[in-house]
């Protein structure tokens, strides 16, 4: 019998959850096609659902037929964007995550009161790229991802310092940039909370503890999406002798997986949990009888309006 310890919270957070409404109510309200600007949320199998749907996606404005709505993704635009769209004629709706949007009013809020400001977070990341978008492309902004950069930052202690972070980072890791930040900057502007959400700290709290009993983790979640990667960072680093980032149950090495000790299975915050029960459903069919557990570490009860 093969053991599976089940990692709660996983899968959908209120931001995609709300994105994604976003998609297929307007789907239902105006008809296919519906334009999305870059992928809604990063994972494969959302994307393929919503096409078959009839959303399209696209990468550039001048991609979008102007009689038809288009969405901006939960990752968040840069104001350019917006302008050129509005300047367009386009009939847009901004599905970006409320939670990304805090961290752009405060960017927004430090440009406004000249700080030096540091962008941590990954420079390509489309959430980075719609963040530092939120302020003049001349304002003195760095983009950093590691603590040894900030020691590359051409800023005087003396200088008044304000930072904001990607939302889908690791914790830990951001933890020490931002300690690292405050012994180099004394007036660094500090936040009343992380800006790492909600979402993502519960999930790699939960792995963090899964790794602690099952030597193998598997996380469902698409490449490209940053939470889905950092929670497989996260197991590794909290003892899991191997992790798994796989879409769906079809990628997992099931010749090589480890089915005599416990088996913890997580899933980014992008990833349905239809393809959690489908991985289920495959483990009952290779082995037969599974016992299937969980891991609880917080209930989550958040929502985001349309």
């Amino acid at each position: 019998m093969v053991k599976i310890v089940l990692a709660e919270p996983r899968g959908f957070c209120a931001g995609v959850r709300r994105a994604i409404s976003l998609v297929e109510e307007s789907l239902e309200r105006f008809g296919a096609p519906v334009y999305v600007r870059h992928e809604i949320v990063h994972n494969k199998h959302v994307i393929a659902d919503l096409e078959k749907k009839g959303a399209v996606f696209v990468n550039e404005l001048e991609e979008a037929d102007p009689s038809h709505p288009l969405i901006f993704s939960a990752h968040g635009v840069a104001e350019d964007v917006v302008r050129r769209a509005e300047e367009m004629g386009l009939k847009f709706i901004d599905a970006t995550c409320p939670l990304v949007g805090k961290v752009h009013y405060q960017i927004r809020k430090m440009a406004a009161a000249g700080k030096k400001i540091v962008i941590i977070g990954k420079a390509s990341h489309p959430e980075i790229v719609g963040t530092r978008g939120q302020i003049p492309a001349d304002y003195d902004a760095r983009i950093i991802s590691t603590v040894e950069e900030v020691d590359t930052l051409p800023f005087s202690p003396e200088d008044e310092v304000g930072f904001v972070t990607q939302t889908t980072l690791s914790v830990n890791d951001t933890k020490e940039i931002i300690s690292r930040l405050k012994a180099r900057f004394p007036s660094l502007e500090t936040l009343k909370q992380n800006d790492i959400c909600y979402a993502t700290t519960n999930r790699q709290q939960a792995v963090g503890q899964l790794a602690k009993e099952c030597p193998t983790v598997i996380v469902i979640g698409s490449k490209n999406s940053s939470n889905s990667r950092q929670l497989r960072e996260v197991a590794i680093k909290s003892g899991a002798g191997e992790a798994f980032l796989i879409d769906d149950a079809s990628e997992l090495d099931w010749e090589n997986l480890d089915i005599k000790n416990p088996i913890g299975i997580s899933a980014g915050a992008s990833a349905p949990e239809y393809l959690v029960e489908n991985l289920l459903v495959e483990f009952k069919r290779r082995y037969g009888i599974i016992d299937v557990s969980r891991l609880v570490i917080t209930e989550e009860h958040v929502n985001f309006r349309l």
